[in-house]
This record gives structure tokens, C-alpha cells and sequence, in this order.
């Protein structure tokens, strides 16, 4: 359960906005350095999204999934995933597009409570990878139950960022064909800290701490029933399958100073000569939705 004393913090750390979507993944991580890892994509809204990665504190859920299905690399013309990661080609890949009439009510989400104790990190260096911006978590924050394994929590390690260049795209997944990004309208004081010091990391290779930072404000209802569950990958590469992601029905809301301030990041390092064709800037850092192939989309609410 999340720990309540934390969510009406101080001003750099504040309580709970609306919505995100989740997914973990079990097998190897996005550098393919073996081990475990929950991968949690979070909140949308405004053209941007927001994904958590929980490693697991024990036990592993097995991998599944092979096939085919090669996807173009955004952002790199020409280059298929699938040729330079093979687990990219399998069935069970991510995002996808999902149908709420065809998801299926499964009250046994609800059996465990799918609970979020999250702590606030002090000192979060946050980092330009020229991919998306990332924040690298000290402080051990913990989720358990809903669909996650009986028995296992999941240590929350860094939290990243995909963006679109319009507002009108952002989220990886969408919902009847629609996307999510988050929405436009009132600021997100949760996220301030990071937009505050994004001018400061604009190029590639650059970072900077934060004083604060509270995972609990990119959290929805402290009930956490709303949302859908299915078995995917992880949505950039190596995309390993084993992904169980819960995506939440609601978005988050974001200023439009706020996503501005994404979409003024480089993919480059500072002064570097950019690629024919680039103009270096950061953004529409999703993959395309995949096939659903013979997957079920589960819900947990009616």
C-alpha cells in the first residue's frame, strides 16, 4: 500500500495527478544485460508518456512468445528492429492497439490489490540518453499484487519519458484506435522538478540532479481498479516478450510550457554533425502499434 505520509509532501514532491500505464517485463532489459526487470510505462497526456522500470526483489516469470513482425526503427529511416533484434520478430510484440469492447472482465485482478509503495528519492539524477530522458531512482520503492506474480514485489528502478512532436500523438498504446498522449490543461507539479532543468540537458550525454523527486505524483486513484492487462514486450529494443502491462484508462494532465520543454531536447551531443536528413530534435520516441495476434486483453473493471 502506498504510504500516505508521502503524497502531500512539500512542493518539489507532490501528491498523486491522474492515470498512467504500466507494463512489466521479466527476462532481459533494454540492454540486454540479463536478469529480471518490470518494466511500468506510465502515465500519457499532451504528447508525452512516462514509463517506470521495477526490477523484481525475486523469481522470474518465464518468457514467451516467437514469430514474425518487423518494425521500422523511429527516428532511424531504413533500419528494421527486426533484422538487428531477433526478439522484436516475436508474436507477443508492443504496443498495441487496444479494443475495449473485446477486453475481458477478469475479477480475479482484484483478488490482491495492486499497491504502490513508493517512496520519494532524494538526489535523482535525470539524463539525455538522445533516446528520451530518464530518471535514475535511489530510493527503494516497492508494487505488489494485481496481476504481478503472489509473493513477488518489484523494486521501482528509473523512470523515462517518450514524447510526440504534436500534442495529438505520444502514447505508445492506444485505445480504439485512438492515442493517449497525455492532456493538455493544468500543470503537472510532479513533474516541474524535471521540466525545470531540462534547458540544462538539452543535448545527448548530458545530466543533472534533482533535489526531489516523487513517483507516488505520477500515480492515478490510490484504488488503482481501472485498468486492462496483457502480455507484451518490452516496446524498445532488445523488445523482449515476458511483458505483463496494465494499461490504466485515464491519462495524466501536462501544461503546454511543460511539453514544450520536452520537444526543445537534442538527440545529439552538443556540436556534433547531424545525419542527412535530421534535424537532431527528440521526439516521437514510440514504437507503432503491433499485432494482437491471439493475445487477450484482460480488464479490471466493467
Amino acid at each position: 500500500m502506498a504510504d500516505r505520509s508521502l503524497l502531500g509532501g512539500a512542493e518539489p514532491c507532490p501528491r498523486r495527478e491522474e492515470a498512467p500505464e504500466w507494463g512489466y517485463e521479466e527476462g532481459e532489459g533494454p540492454g540486454g544485460s540479463g536478469g529480471d526487470k518490470l518494466w511500468v510505462a506510465g502515465g500519457s497526456g499532451g504528447g508525452l508518456s512516462v514509463c517506470l522500470s521495477v526490477r523484481p526483489s525475486g523469481g522470474a516469470v518465464p518468457r514467451v512468445g516467437s514469430g514474425r513482425d518487423i518494425t521500422a526503427a523511429p527516428g532511424a529511416a531504413g533500419v528494421e528492429w527486426g533484422l538487428l533484434f531477433p526478439e522484436a520478430n516475436g508474436e507477443y510484440q508492443s504496443p498495441i492497439n487496444l479494443n475495449s469492447r473485446e477486453a475481458k472482465y477478469d475479477p480475479s485482478l482484484l483478488d490482491v490489490r495492486l499497491s504502490p509503495n513508493y517512496v520519494v528519492c532524494r538526489d535523482c539524477e535525470v539524463i539525455n540518453d538522445g533516446h528520451s530522458i530518464q530518471i535514475a531512482l535511489k530510493s527503494k520503492s516497492v508494487l505488489i499484487g494485481g496481476p504481478l506474480p503472489r509473493g513477488h514485489e518489484f523494486e521501482l528502478h528509473d523512470v523515462r519519458f517518450h514524447w510526440g512532436r504534436e500534442n495529438q500523438r505520444g502514447s505508445e498504446h492506444t485505445v480504439n484506435f485512438k492515442a493517449f498522449p497525455m492532456e493538455i490543461g493544468k500543470e503537472h507539479v510532479g513533474l516541474k522538478a524535471v521540466t525545470e532543468i531540462l534547458q540544462d540537458i538539452q543535448y545527448k550525454g548530458k545530466s543533472k540532479t534533482i533535489p526531489c523527486f516523487n513517483p507516488n505524483s505520477l500515480l492515478p486513484d490510490p484504488l488503482l481498479r481501472d485498468y486492462w492487462v496483457y502480455e507484451g514486450s518490452l516496446t524498445i529494443p532488445p523488445c523482449s516478450e515476458g511483458v505483463t502491462w496494465i494499461l490504466f484508462r485515464y491519462p495524466l494532465t501536462v501544461s503546454q510550457v511543460q511539453i514544450e520543454e520536452f520537444r526543445r531536447l537534442r538527440t545529439h551531443v552538443k556540436g556534433a554533425e547531424l545525419l542527412e536528413g535530421s534535424d537532431g530534435i527528440l521526439g516521437d520516441n514510440f514504437r507503432p502499434t503491433q499485432p494482437l495476434s491471439d493475445r487477450v486483453i484482460r480488464a479490471a473493471f466493467q
